[in-house]
């Protein structure tokens, strides 16, 4: 079991500022944890391939395609920041060459 110390070590660590109440609390919660996997290092896993998750999955993408918007007018209009034809954005690279 953990004890108190060792809770404020990690609430420290975590950068939480806990009480003497969420101390105890939290002593029996990671203790419980701690407990259950130790239950599971108990296991043998010898024969047991290694997986990133328990079932397959695949990548399901789509084909981007390409579909005329006919009333440009509108989807401007409901840019916040408009430049004529274009979409006025917020510069995100640095041009100043050093």
């Amino acid at each position: 079991m953990l004890d108190r110390q060792q809770v404020q070590k990690i609430a420290h660590l975590a950068r939480l500022d806990i009480t003497s109440e969420e101390e105890e609390k939290f002593a029996d919660q990671l203790s419980d944890i701690l407990d259950y996997f130790e239950q599971l290092s108990e296991l043998d896993t010898e024969n047991v391939p290694p997986t990133t998750r328990a079932i397959e999955l695949s990548n399901i993408t789509r084909q981007d395609s390409f579909e005329l918007y006919h009333d440009r007018d509108a989807l401007l209009n409901e840019a916040p920041n408009p430049e004529g034809d274009f979409f006025r954005v917020p510069q995100i690279l640095n041009t100043d060459e050093e």
